[in-house]
């Protein structure tokens, strides 16, 4: 069998060498190559010595990007891509570290285990496939079956199967090791089965003050210094740049909305007729997510949509077929499939309120002037010029490094990635695009990510002091007010000081209390606290609390003794995971790791 792997190797070898001569013809003809910053003995990164080549990094980057794009349906911005080129470099990274741990450790896989796996522990898209299942279910005389056809061996699943189990066993072995000896007590699963099932309401009191310049002001040098000395991870800056932006929106008309309305309303009078709605969802719906499954929305709660697209659905029965329902998306049929109180599963289909053509006809040519104007000019004033010549607001906006950029709630596609790839100061971009509009954005100021200094964030620094010491002043008022309100009641104590009682509903141990803050001191004293007790005061970094639980809902132990051996499985394998996890990053910490990216792509720049 190893003998057929290696024999249809050749086919895989032929689409990777396909690959590999079509990205280096590539990168010949764009000048990537020959007397430009990237040849194909390029390294891009250096880990422990073992280098990694620039090709090899740019041809994982583009098929990661291929599935992406094939999976949404569209084309990546610039932000997208970027993100993308960071999976494929880290993982890169993090093979080059296992190789070297399996080395170090002597962690080897045999011809025979890869036969034994290969035959009968398939990997999960091959029990997932429909072809090798029988009633819904993967079944293995079919996959043994597959396995000793000829189109196994000429479709290369064969080398697939070898290569998957090459990368993996080594994996598995190493997880075992790391992970075999995790064992979970039952004293723990309770614990961490309380942590989730365990639930309290409160009532509370809350002295949260307000923190003013002069009290800014007070805080001395010395004491930022401390504070910024204890704290100064807390303070690293990612990259930040300042942009200029201009849009041209591509506006609907009302006569657009009333065509997409009519859209709707024949694909509904077309399913009410006969057409299977998912075939009608398959052709019609803008929703490239959804659509490609048939409209499937899936299952889940109320509140996980817009208001509008919500309240029409749950006011719909199962199996009922929506009239057309507008939301700031568009217009959308829904069908409910099925609803168990609170909980629904549902298709729609979508159609966009686009602009007609006359309309986008005056928006593409306004935008091709714009672009001819001042697109990747390096002359500043061009921006502002072709931003006057065609009356477009120029507007101000802030980017942090690895994040998009947003403009009026709405994100801005490519910028962020453009201003951060080597763009200098003073330069336009290319002009970007979205279903939403047009967009040119120049590059203002830019200041490298890293530890900040304290002068750079003195003012917060100084806030953070402030604040400290504010709540550290509101516990004596908090602690006459809980002496009070223990004699009394919460409410009687509130009304005569004039303050508000305040209720967080009910929440278990591990999850969020937003009234109280993620996973603060007053979320413990709730769990804590007799029901019907006033506490005495909670301190939190921003607050201090007076409370109250009104009410506890304790775990059910009969319940958790019926899924403990599930539970043991799950908090098993999460903590294997875990220290898994928790190795790897120690591994690329005490790694030397040389990042060559931002001086190629500069290189390139400048070159270009």
């Amino acid at each position: 069998m190893l003998h057929q792997m290696r024999s249809a190797a050749k086919y895989i070898w032929i689409i990777m060498a396909v690959a590999f001569i079509g990205g280096f013809l590539l990168a010949e003809t764009s000048g990537l190559l020959g007397r430009s910053a990237v040849t194909t003995s390029t390294v891009v990164a250096k880990v422990n010595g073992t280098e990694i080549p620039y090709l090899t990094w740019a041809n994982a980057a583009q098929q990661m990007a291929q599935q992406q794009e094939q999976q949404s349906g569209h084309g990546l911005t610039l932000d997208e891509r970027r993100q993308v080129d960071d999976q494929a470099f880290n993982q890169l990274v993090a093979d080059v570290l296992l190789q070297q741990e399996y080395e170090k450790r002597g962690i080897r896989v045999t011809d025979e285990e890869i036969i034994e796996q290969a035959k009968y522990n398939p990997p999960p898209q091959f029990q997932q496939a429909e072809q090798l299942q029988t009633d819904g279910r993967f079944d293995p005389a079919k996959y043994q079956r597959f396995l000793a056809s000829p189109a196994a061996r000429q479709q290369g699943v064969l080398a697939q199967l070898e290569q998957f189990y090459r990368t993996e066993l080594p994996r598995q072995k190493l997880i075992n090791q790391l992970g075999g000896d995790v064992w979970v007590s039952d004293t723990r699963l309770w614990q961490i089965y309380q942590d989730a099932h365990d639930s309290a309401a409160v009532s509370f009191v809350e002295f949260r003050p307000a923190v003013t310049d002069s009290m800014k002001k007070a805080v001395t040098d010395a004491e930022a210094q401390a504070y910024f000395d204890t704290h100064k991870k807390e303070y690293d800056r990612p990259g930040r740049a300042v942009l200029s932006l201009v849009t041209i929106p591509r506006r609907p008309t009302a006569a657009d909305s009333a065509a997409a309305k009519a859209k709707i309303e024949a694909l509904r009078a077309e399913i009410v007729k006969g057409a299977k709605f998912e075939e009608v969802a398959k052709r019609e719906s803008d929703d490239s997510v959804s659509g490609k499954n048939g409209g499937d929305l899936g299952k889940g709660p109320k509140g996980r949509f817009v208001p509008a697209f919500d309240e029409a659905a749950f006011k719909l029965k199962p199996g009922e077929l929506s009239g057309p329902v507008q939301t700031q998306f568009g217009y959308h049929l829904i069908r409910v499939d099925s609803r168990n109180g609170d909980t629904i599963s549902l298709h729609h289909i979508l159609k966009l309120v686009k602009q007609g053509d006359s309309a986008a006809t005056v928006t593409d040519r306004k935008a091709d002037s714009l672009s001819k104007m001042a697109a990747s000019a390096d002359v500043p004033a061009k921006f502002d010029a072709a931003a006057k010549a065609l009356n477009l607001l120029v507007s101000k906006i802030e980017v942090h490094e690895g994040e998009p950029a947003f403009y009026v709630d709405r994100q801005v596609p490519s910028a962020s990635a453009w201003a951060f790839g080597g763009a200098k100061v003073g330069e336009s971009s290319d002009l970007f695009d979205d279903d939403a509009g047009y967009y040119l954005v120049r590059l203002d100021s830019l200041r490298d990510g890293g530890p900040a200094t304290l002068e750079s964030v003195k003012d917060e620094v100084k806030t953070a002091v402030a604040r400290a010491k504010a709540v550290d002043a509101a516990m004596a008022g908090a602690k006459a007010f809980a002496q009070a309100a223990a004699g009394s009641s919460l409410e009687a104590a509130a009304k005569a000081k004039g303050f508000d009682v305040k209720a967080q509903p009910m929440f278990a141990r591990s999850s969020v209390a937003p009234a109280l803050g993620a996973l603060s001191e007053a979320m413990g004293a709730s769990f804590a606290l007799p029901v019907g007790v006033v506490s005495a005061p909670v301190k939190t970094e921003t607050a201090v609390y007076v409370l109250r639980v009104d009410k506890r809902v304790q775990a059910n132990h009969d319940e958790w003794e019926k899924q403990k051996n599930i539970q043991r499985d799950q908090v098993t394998r999460g903590l294997r995971e875990q220290r898994v996890r928790m190795f790897l990053d120690g591994l690329r910490r005490s790694a030397k790791i040389v990042d060559n990216r931002k001086e190629i792509q500069a290189a390139q720049r400048r070159q270009s």
